[in-house]
């Protein structure tokens, strides 16, 4: 007699989507530090990447690519619900950055991430190394939507702390993802 198993990703794929509208939603709020204007977003981004990783080795490939579509979709939705709530107009040009960022980073992550699974054991550092490709990623094609940013004195400067904390938080990340047993 088979047992059914119960397919219970649809809370990780609820989980990714949650993240990816609250980074989109505190984009605009910063902290100060060494002078410079630092967005909370940056302390998101790097779980946003964990709960992929998750998806991916507990349940499939498949259902990675089904989350990432549908986070994406219901970003989409919540800014274009946010900007008729509060009468702006919705432009999809002003989001291309942050969705092209997002889709690149995570094709990159869950690329690796499935690599390190089939053909490695659990290595943190090797999984350290994947988060930092993948905001690395992140940030350049955000960046490069938003080229205009670069002449800025500060930017470089910004880029390098963002880097740095993030860093940070995906060194405990990386211990937790290592691991992470593999599912079906």
């Amino acid at each position: 007699m088979k047992k059914k198993l119960y397919d219970d990703s649809w809370m990780y794929i609820l989980l990714l989507t949650t993240l990816i509208i609250l980074t989109e939603s505190i984009k605009g709020y910063t902290f100060k530090l060494l002078g410079y204007d630092i967005s909370f977003s940056i302390v998101l981004i790097p779980l946003i990447f964990i709960i992929s990783n998750f998806i991916t080795k507990k349940y499939s490939y498949k259902k990675t690519i089904f989350a990432i579509s549908i986070s994406t979709l219901c970003l989409i939705l919540y800014l274009f619900i946010m900007c008729f709530a509060i009468g702006k107009e919705f432009i999809i040009t002003d989001i291309i950055g942050d969705i092209g960022a997002y889709l690149a980073a995570q094709l990159i992550n869950l690329i690796l991430c499935t690599f390190l699974i089939y053909n490695t054991k659990p290595n943190a550092i090797l999984i350290f190394s994947t988060y930092l490709l993948s905001l690395i990623i992140f940030y350049m094609v955000y960046t490069l939507v938003y080229l205009n940013t670069m002449l800025l004195d500060n930017y470089w400067q910004i880029y390098l702390i963002s880097m740095g904390i993030d860093g940070l938080i995906c060194i405990p990340l990386s211990i937790v993802d290592r691991f992470i047993k593999l599912g079906r």
